[in-house]
């Protein structure tokens, strides 16, 4: 397993990780099989998204906030409470098959790094099998 670290710069953003993950991939040298990456924050996801209109980002990040609005009144302290419930939606890993030692991702996708409680340095996993 390999630990790949990032900065985000806003509350909220998402940021395309494939080609670090890509990278990993190939370092690893696994043909065939199976490519995990987790986030090990509560107010972070990896999802798979599409990668060529940066206006869908935008709908889905507004979307999330209109689910958990940051000027809501939790009952949670802090104020990271959207960030927790955006996460949980999101979750904090997914899968993706290796075929001939590459990503076997669809035409328009691309693997995101989705920041709730930013801006921070963060962590991400990949582990490859």
């Amino acid at each position: 397993m390999t630990k790949l670290e990032l900065n985000t710069n806003y509350k909220t953003e998402m940021i395309d990780i494939t080609e670090m993950i890509a990278e990993e991939v190939m370092r690893r040298g696994i043909r065939d099989g199976l490519c995990t990456v987790f986030s090990p924050h509560t107010t972070s996801s990896i999802v798979l998204f599409e990668k060529t209109d940066p206006k869908l980002r935008r709908d889905f990040l507004a979307t999330l906030s209109r689910i958990a609005p940051a000027e809501l009144e939790y009952e949670s302290d802090g104020d990271n409470t959207p960030a927790h419930i955006k996460s949980t939606l999101c979750g904090p890993r997914i899968v993706i098959p290796v075929k001939d030692g590459q990503l076997f991702l669809g035409k328009w996708q691309a693997v995101f790094f989705c920041e709730f409680d930013g801006p921070r340095d963060r962590e991400f996993f990949v582990q490859v099998i």
